[in-house]
């Protein structure tokens, strides 16, 4: 069966039931929509904090990790659209999406007792002892019947300090180790949580977006307000759940935070199942196809989670030895080589897509079509290099958070996941404000070309980390930086996202050849993985050394932060004002397109 129902509606006559002047099955989607980015960011603000405290994996290990997962959370959709629109339909996806996401969210809660921290000296292994007090902790391991704290040392080194504070003993760099006894069965689970949540969300993600499209008909001026209301379901889900979920996680434990998130998923999959029949005639089967072919298609979907699987524990496995590499300045052909799987398959498709696409343009196109496709590539080229910086929020950012941000408001401590909270709270305060800017701007002829905006949402996005660096000049003796600092680096990334994340998919649409529309999506979402799997190398980049889940020096951390932190914001300066240079000819190259 078809979507024709849409289709033959006018935007001034319109018989269904209205919500808010849109067709009343938008609520529903609306609501689905937040309740499942309930759950998945309510679980992204976890993730980096539970991987290092709970598994205590390495900074590099979390950052190779996170990277990993968050990129195949981008990459899933290309194949959970196709599959939709061949053989499940739209709506069967979004219900076999949520399950599946609901389990890995259930899953992920079975995480097994806590890793046991060592410490390893002259090849002899000692349990540490882990004592916290507030926000700060202080190891201590047993020596030859004495107890000794663990500290680390501006130069790199760490003391073995006794009771009075002596030093006992100065251990250089290299000449100890430390990490964590973890059950492996454990870690497995673990990892098939998240490669359900990948695959699940491959499904759901842009299918309910599509449902979305067939609720107007072409030419419907409602169109581009119904998907907005829609994205505010993002935001609006984002934000509740990065408020409690890290509450939760403190309160009572990891796996309460992760139960709430799996809560959500499956009121987003109740909302579908039991819609009492007002999705009926929107994104049903395609017509043709055997009723044995949704069957099919979800035991392919359980037989592609051993797969991405397999991606995740090997860009774990790897993920130390491409963060050395990444540190050493061996070299990019070095550097590739050392990349887990994952990563090598991402490098090499997305620079053979930009570099081809172009040549196949130039060869069979037209010379407007051609310039048209050059723009359009360059601009996916720089939403990379945005993305891969704003998705520091729930990795390096969060471990600053959690490292070297002083996060009391009062008598309230926030948990460092829920600094994240600042984003969609600033998106639902400022979408609205910047809505009326454009258009206010646009009566007057004055509103910024895409390149434009692409560059602004570049210049913001540096301009935000500049900001925090700056801040650190007032961090506190327990180099601490005061608060303000960081929810000003959230609201300037806000800034920046609103400049460039609305015009994006549009952008490629408008530019992209006709007949070719369908694969520039694809390296548009392709694009975005490689953001993904780029920030977690920048958040590599940025670890800190930790025994027992705790950083052995907050000077060392803050100033290894401030270097990272800093380079990044400046490149990103530059980026922009390089596009904004480039800005005339691209958009020359647009040939009229707004």
């Amino acid at each position: 069966m078809t979507d024709t129902t849409a289709g033959a509606l006018s935007p001034t006559h319109d018989p269904r039931p209205q919500w808010f002047g849109h067709p009343r099955q938008l609520a529903r989607l609306f609501t689905t929509e937040m309740w499942e980015r309930f759950g998945y960011y309510g679980m992204r603000a976890l993730l980096a904090l539970f991987l290092a405290d709970h598994f205590l994996f390495s900074d590099e290990t979390v950052g190779g990790l996170y990277g990993a997962f968050t990129s195949l959370v981008y990459l899933t959709p290309l194949f959970g659209g196709l599959l939709a629109d061949r053989y499940l339909g739209s709506k069967r996806s979004v219900k076999l999406g949520a399950l599946m996401m609901a389990l890995g969210y259930l899953l992920i809660c079975f995480s097994g007792p806590a890793a046991t921290p060592w410490f390893e000296i002259d090849g002899q292994r000692t349990t540490v002892e882990v004592e916290k007090q507030g926000e700060t902790s202080r190891r201590f391991v047993t020596q030859e019947g004495q107890r000794l704290e663990i500290t680390g040392r501006d130069d790199g080194s760490v003391a073995l300090l006794t009771a009075a504070g002596a030093p006992a003993r100065i251990l250089p760099p290299g000449s100890y180790a430390s990490g964590g006894d973890r059950s492996q069965g454990y870690v497995a689970l673990m990892l098939a949580a998240l490669s359900l949540i990948a695959v699940g969300n491959g499904f759901f993600k842009p299918n309910i977006s599509a449902i979305v499209g067939t609720l107007y008909a072409p030419g419907d001026s409602r169109r581009d307000a119904g998907f907005t209301i829609f994205y505010m379901g993002i935001n609006l889900g984002s934000l509740i759940s990065q408020f409690f979920a890290p509450l939760l996680a403190v309160w009572y434990g990891w796996w309460a935070g992760f139960a709430l998130a799996a809560v959500g998923m499956l009121i987003a999959w109740a909302l579908f199942q039991f819609d009492g029949g007002k999705l009926d005639g929107y994104g049903e089967v395609p017509e043709g196809v055997a009723p044995r072919a949704s069957l099919l298609v979800a035991i392919g979907a359980l037989a592609a989670v051993p797969l991405v699987w397999f991606l995740l524990q090997n860009s774990m496995a790897n993920a130390e030895a491409a963060a050395a590499a990444a540190k050493s300045g061996a070299g990019i052909l070095a550097y590739l080589g050392s990349l887990p799987l994952l990563g090598q398959l991402l490098f090499v498709i997305f620079t053979a897509a930009v570099i081809g696409i172009p040549i196949w343009a130039w060869r069979a196109g037209s010379r407007e079509e051609f310039h048209k496709m050059v723009v359009a590539t360059v601009l996916i080229v720089f939403t990379v290099v945005f993305w891969t910086l704003f998705e520091q929020a729930g990795s390096s950012l969060t471990f600053f958070a959690d490292r070297n941000t002083d996060r009391a408001i009062g008598s309230y401590v926030m948990p460092a996941g829920q600094v994240q909270i600042f984003n969609p709270l600033f998106i639902v305060a400022l979408a609205p404000l910047f809505s009326l800017m454009w258009v206010a701007l646009g009566r007057r002829g004055l509103e910024p070309n895409i390149p434009v905006k692409f560059a602004i949402g570049l210049l913001l996005v540096g301009a935000g980390f500049l900001l925090l660096v700056f801040g650190t000049r007032f961090a506190g003796p327990d180099f601490r930086v005061p608060l303000v600092w960081i929810i000003g680096l959230y609201l300037l990334h806000t800034m920046g996202e609103l400049c460039l994340s609305p015009v994006g998919l549009s952008m490629v649409t408008k530019l992209s050849m006709a007949r070719v529309v369908g694969m520039m999506m694809g390296v548009f979402f392709l694009a975005s993985a490689m953001a993904q799997y780029v920030g977690g190398i920048v958040a590599q980049v940025a670890s800190v050394e930790t025994v027992g889940g705790t950083v052995t020096n907050l000077r060392v951390s803050l100033e290894t932060y401030v270097g990272v932190f800093a380079y990044i914001g400046w490149a990103s300066v530059g980026i922009g004002v390089f596009l904004l240079i480039l800005s005339p000819l691209l958009q020359r190259w647009t040939h009229g397109v707004n």
